[in-house]
């Protein structure tokens, strides 16, 4: 089925391109520089369920329906780390919070998005990648809370 975006629709979804883009290539980048092995597994994962939106969202710019299905191996669960080293780990304390950061500004940008979409397809659409972000917020949440980086008082 073809879908017809707005004039307004288009102008979001060729902004989420590029945030998405920009989240595949911090999470790659990210990946390669962190010094904890369950940080870069978490990296590589949010990396590739961040390539997903961006398919999804290049879809609907072509006129098609999306595809929401995620792939069964981003969807495995992140191995706990006993690394001691982790824990003060400064340099991997700043990408997780950029990242954690990053993820707060798209998934605002996408409730926006949602409240704008006349059409229903776009909108369910940005409603599942906005779950996903504020999933991936709180993933690198969960982290940084149980390494010492973002302590709740």
């Amino acid at each position: 089925m073809q879908i017809q975006l707005s004039q307004k629709e288009r102008m979001f979804l060729e902004d989420g391109k590029l945030q998405e883009e920009i989240c595949v290539q911090k999470y790659k980048n990210y990946s390669q520089q962190a010094q904890d092995p369950q940080l870069k597994q978490l990296f590589n994962r949010l990396s590739g369920e961040e390539q997903h939106h961006y398919d999804i969202i290049n879809q609907m710019l072509q006129g098609q329906q999306p595809n929401l299905a995620h792939n069964q191996q981003a969807q495995q669960p992140m191995t706990q780390s006993t690394s001691q080293g982790a824990i003060n780990n400064q340099h991997d304390k700043i990408l997780c919070s950029d990242l954690l950061s990053t993820e707060k500004y798209v998934s605002g940008t996408y409730d926006i998005d949602i409240f704008e979409s006349a059409n229903p397809i776009v909108r369910q659409a940005m409603q599942h990648i906005q779950k996903d972000e504020q999933k991936h917020g709180e993933e690198l949440f969960n982290y940084m809370n149980s390494h010492g980086m973002y302590n709740v008082q």
